[in-house]
């Protein structure tokens, strides 16, 4: 790439009347650690680093070309642009060639479900001769190689290089868990969805977004913006939503792309009926486009009932035929840390999950109740520096429909767990639940209480594999803590 290139691809450029032909490019950054030569680097005003504070330091890696928001003073020509974060993505697409046009993109947002529908659409399409990578909260995914991730859904910059990996690899498809956090910050920005999905709105992050209002605006932009690729357009568009959501309802006119609406309460497009849950499995019948279709999975609860509509309707909208999507979710074993089963030795149902919204655990806990023969104890905490008000919900949760809720330490992060514990429980009453601090202590509690027949959900981690105390991540894995405590007894 030119300078002038980058200049066209950015469109709305302050005035600059420098020569940019002669300016070579070989990468666009806005890490200075990764600059080498050649780089045009663009500054991002983050939370804690100001990028336009290291133009500097970036000229002197190599950076031949500055794209800036404020008015710097280098040895390079810089760019003006209004907004750096959406300069990112335009040369972000422009760097990698536009991959995600090259791909069936299916994008998901809501407060739960993302993780397992991501999972689910990704394993019907590789049992139908695709190959999809992943994006999401566990890992970004290309063939056999997982990629550790920062957050759920990566920069712009940092997507479409995984995007262009996913090309070059020879995938035909990605599916991706699409934030709040990313949409409102424009992270996603120069991705050619093909499918949005919607699945729920319930009170979390709101630390972040302030109102329900705010963050239903932020979810809502995957629809307002469907088809918002800054390359070729033509692919026809989907969006799929959860009828029974009332937020659900509000993105249908949001959007102009096709829309397919799934539901378990007599309304969409795509219908569960007469749904029966064990603890081995879940069966029902889906309604679509008047045909009937049993369908019988090995994943567990309501909640991934509605999960499987969603990914039924994402991989019908990539072309996939219905039969053949129902035969593939038949073989599905479930995504780690989510209503994750833990074999033991025991006859007690000892259950991993990642539920750590108030609706999220509502779902689990009513799903459980529908199987479980004895006593559920409830292992739940909530992390620090996170939504406050939440806390009292999760615990009044706890105590409608365990019967033994065990409060304990989620990720304390920078707050004092102790306290964490008493804003969830300072407005109950009796003694029908214990608190616990420490997170060890309190799932070896619930286990060493726990009797044949009796069911142990542990809370709010699900697939993590750390515990994060002050700044710092140590290793602790709940599935790892059930293992070794069934061992040991």
């Amino acid at each position: 790439m030119n300078g002038e290139q980058i200049k066209n691809a950015l469109q709305l450029v302050k005035k600059n009347d420098t020569d940019l032909r002669h300016v070579r490019v070989s990468q666009v950054q806005h890490d200075t650690r990764k600059v080498t030569e050649n780089t045009c680097f663009v500054c991002i005003v983050g939370a804690v680093v100001d990028g336009h504070q290291l133009a500097d330091e970036a000229v002197a890696k190599g950076a031949t070309l500055i794209v800036a928001e404020k008015e710097l003073s280098v040895a390079v020509p810089v760019l003006y642009v209004n907004d750096t974060q959406k300069a990112l993505a335009q040369l972000s697409v422009l760097a990698t060639g536009n991959p995600s046009s090259k791909l069936g993109m299916v994008g998901v947002t809501g407060t739960n479900g993302k993780t397992t529908i991501t999972h689910v659409v990704a394993s019907i399409l590789d049992d139908n001769n695709r190959s999809s990578g992943i994006i999401g909260t566990m890992y970004s995914k290309i063939g056999d190689r997982q990629i550790p991730v920062a957050n759920t859904t990566p920069d712009s910059l940092t997507t479409q290089q995984l995007l262009a990996d996913m090309v070059a690899d020879g995938l035909t498809h990605c599916t991706m868990e699409a934030s709040s956090h990313a949409l409102i910050q424009g992270r996603v920005r120069g991705i050619d969805f093909d499918v949005a999905v919607f699945t729920n709105l319930t009170q979390d992050h709101l630390e972040y977004h302030h109102t329900m209002e705010e963050y239903f605006l932020a979810k809502s932009l995957l629809f307002s913006q469907l088809g918002n690729a800054y390359g070729e357009q033509g692919k026809q568009k989907l969006a799929v939503i959860n009828i029974d959501d009332a937020y659900g309802e509000r993105l249908i006119p949001l959007t102009a792309a096709n829309v397919l609406t799934y539901g378990c309460q007599g309304r969409g497009d795509i219908q569960a009926q007469n749904v029966v849950v064990t603890n081995h499995g879940t069966s029902f019948d889906l309604l679509f486009l008047g045909e009937i279709y049993p369908v019988t999975m090995k994943m567990i609860g309501d909640f991934n009932v509605y999960n499987i509509l969603a990914a039924f309707g994402a991989c019908y909208g990539l072309g996939l035929a219905s039969e053949a999507i129902i035969r593939s979710i038949a073989k599905i074993e479930g995504v780690k840390g989510r209503f994750q089963l833990v074999p033991n030795h025991r006859g007690v149902t000892a259950i991993v999950d990642y539920a750590h919204t108030p609706d999220g655990l509502e779902n689990v806990l009513k799903t459980i109740n529908k199987f479980a023969e004895g006593a559920v104890y409830c292992v739940v905490g909530c992390g620090g520096d996170r939504d406050p008000s939440k806390r009292p919900v999760m615990a009044d949760v706890a105590m409608t429909y365990a019967t033994h809720p065990v409060f304990t330490s989620d990720n304390p992060r920078t707050e004092d767990p102790t306290e964490i514990i008493k804003q969830m429980t300072r407005h109950l009453s009796g003694n029908k639940y214990v608190e616990i601090v420490e997170r060890r202590e309190a799932i070896e509690y619930a286990l060493s209480k726990a009797e044949k027949h009796d069911v142990v959900l542990i809370a709010g981690k699900g697939h993590e594999d750390y515990q994060i105390i002050g700044t710092t991540k140590h290793h602790f894995d709940d599935v790892e803590i059930v293992n070794d405590y069934f061992a040991k007894h």
